[in-house]
């Protein structure tokens, strides 16, 4: 029977150690293609955030944006992005809560610049993006821009729960740790992107496997029968959530769980 695949980008494709991705992952997910099953990458990153070195191991598609943005066979045949409206509701309370906002779509990745960014792992991200080259537009205003979801940086809970009476009406908030949140508009998650990848090519969800590391990642991991977590996920309670842990990632958890389970025999 044929097997599909989902994967998680961090701390699952890539070391928890130093981000680099282990050979044996590549080694493994191309042998697993090379017996007919499916390998997809399910991520909350949008796709143009999606660098070419996890392209180049080779993939049948991508659930991009939590969901919001999927490609199969390299075509893509899903895209639900934010309207210019809703977005700059967000916008305005992001801007009246003194937030640190990122902006994602399958295009281009966009802070807020009107102010200075104050949380240092905000500024880390951003000067990630400009050694990676991304082209960040600053005119969020402008009427064409849109965006498909967004992640902030805070500095309290009353910072945050001020914030979410404005995104809990269009977006759900998740937890990323410490004062970083992920929003993603609600009807959608890894889960539905692993629904409609397996209505696209007629599969069954028995032949499902997701693999992930963190809270980001229990959707799919709570909706595909098959769930694999890292062992170096967190939060450890993850591991009370799946099927099967394996090893951490940079001790070859994707190999030894894709043998496990059958993808390479």
């Amino acid at each position: 029977m044929q097997k599909i695949a989902f994967f998680d980008i961090d701390g699952t494709l890539t070391s928890e150690l130093d981000g680099s991705i282990p050979e044996s992952t590549v080694t493994a997910i191309r042998k697993a293609r090379e017996n007919g099953n499916l390998m997809f990458i399910n991520t909350g990153r949008c796709f143009q955030n999606v660098e070419k070195r996890f392209r180049d191991i080779g993939f049948d598609g991508y659930v991009c944006g939590c969901g919001t943005n999927i490609y199969c066979d390299g075509k893509n045949v899903f895209y639900a992005p934010q309207s210019h409206e809703t977005i700059m509701t967000i916008l305005k309370k992001a801007r009246e809560t003194n937030v640190d906002i990122l902006f994602e779509s399958r295009k281009e990745v966009c802070f807020d610049l009107s102010r200075p960014l104050t949380n240092p792992d905000a500024i880390r991200q951003y000067e990630i993006f400009l050694k990676r080259g991304y082209e960040m537009p600053e005119d969020l205003e402008n009427p064409n821009f849109f965006c498909d979801k967004f992640v902030i940086w805070f500095e309290n809970e009353e910072q945050l729960n001020e914030f979410r009476k404005v995104s809990d009406l269009h977006f759900e908030c998740i937890d990323r740790g410490r004062t970083f949140r992920e929003f993603v508009p609600y009807g959608y998650s890894k889960a539905t992107g692993i629904q409609y990848v397996l209505n696209y090519y007629g599969l069954d969800l028995s032949c499902a496997y997701a693999f992930g590391d963190s809270n980001n990642d229990l959707s799919m991991l709570s909706f595909v029968p098959n769930s694999i977590a890292m062992g170096n996920s967190s939060p450890a309670s993850l591991f009370d959530k799946v099927s099967h842990v394996t090893a951490k990632a940079s001790e070859s958890g994707i190999f030894l769980a894709l043998k496990h389970f059958g993808f390479l025999s």
